[in-house]
């Protein structure tokens, strides 16, 4: 079994650590419209990936507003 020569400090350790960090994605840009996206992944203003139309996105002129219905009575509600 292989024994250490000498401890290594604490301090030590976390600085070799911190080298290897998860950073996180960095954005792209695409390649069709130029909006920022995550690599790998459908650009969700376009719809293009990889240099053809991988999904078509709806495009409105104002945002839908949701249907409200009207609320039900119930026993248990005050």
């Amino acid at each position: 079994m292989a024994v250490q020569q000498c401890k290594r400090s604490k301090m030590r350790v976390r600085q070799r650590k911190a080298s290897k960090r998860y950073e996180g994605l960095e954005p792209h840009t695409c390649t069709n419209c130029g909006a920022a996206c995550l690599p790998h992944r459908v650009c969700t203003k376009c719809g293009f990936y990889d240099g053809h139309q991988a999904r078509q996105i709806m495009q409105t002129a104002a945002k839908a507003q949701p249907i409200r219905r009207p609320r039900l009575w119930h026993p248990m509600s005050s």
